[in-house]
């Protein structure tokens, strides 16, 4: 019998997660980059994510709510890596193993502001590489015999008045796609991941803003349904209740 996916009343969760997210001093630092950071070495040991701990802590949640409360919830850094293609291996924020089999890998990051463009196009890069890298070493056999697995991106960005703010681009030999003319970087995040979904490299990617003051009140808000964190958390837990059956 199918099962209906729960969502474990993951709204509060999440804001729980976005006060946690405020709170943790390791936030402000992903508005650096490596190379002007005041403090490299302190800056490479909170880049993993320690202020996402509260999402996993919701990911994590929806495993167990939805009948794989036995599986392997892998969360830290020594267990969190995966075999690639392209390359060895690639390191992930949160894996689901249960039996012997890959459920699911997660990838969370944020964009701090004001510089909203720092990073911005190696975090596409990084994801469409990642997905490409992934799903050739699935084809390839790395993970065995075994239905695909969920590969999920989210990101959390600062609801400020700069993430909202219209970029111009300039191409001097070829046009821009008109989708990009005048898009904000939090509306670039948005249809990003839209299309992350439509061509099959992430099974969901989600966009949620948030800002400073959320701290006390854990506010966060989605920019189109589609990558909304309900979406995403409804298809990661759909996906966990029916490997669950599958493993029945």
């Amino acid at each position: 019998m199918a099962m209906t996916p729960d969502l474990t009343d993951f709204k509060n969760k999440a804001h729980d997660a976005i006060r946690a997210f405020w709170g943790n001093p390791d936030t402000l630092l992903t508005k650096q980059t490596e190379p002007s950071a005041p403090d490299p070495g302190r800056w490479r040991k909170c880049k993993p994510g320690k202020n996402m701990e509260g999402f996993l802590d919701l990911m994590s949640g929806v495993v167990e709510a939805n009948g794989l409360g036995d599986a392997d919830i892998h969360r830290k850094s020594g267990s969190l890596t995966l075999p690639g293609y392209f390359r060895p291996t690639k390191f992930w924020d949160l894996l689901v193993i249960h039996k012997g089999r890959l459920i699911a890998a997660l990838e969370l990051k944020s964009q701090i502001g004001p510089s909203f463009g720092n990073n911005f196009n190696s975090r596409i890069e990084q994801a469409v590489g990642n997905a490409h890298d992934f799903w050739s070493a699935y084809n390839n056999g790395a993970f065995g015999d075994q239905p695909r697995p969920f590969i999920g991106w989210m990101i959390v960005v600062e609801d400020a008045p700069e993430s909202y703010a219209s970029i111009r681009e300039k191409s001097p030999h070829f046009p821009i796609g008109d989708e990009f003319r005048t898009m904000s970087y939090l509306r670039r995040y948005d249809m990003f991941c839209q299309k992350l979904m439509k061509e099959q490299l992430y099974s969901a990617a989600t966009v949620i803003s948030s800002p400073k003051e959320a701290i006390s009140t854990g506010e966060y808000s989605s920019v189109t349904p589609m990558t909304s964190l309900n979406a995403f958390v409804s298809s990661f837990a759909a996906h966990i209740a029916a490997e669950a059956v599958r493993r029945e």
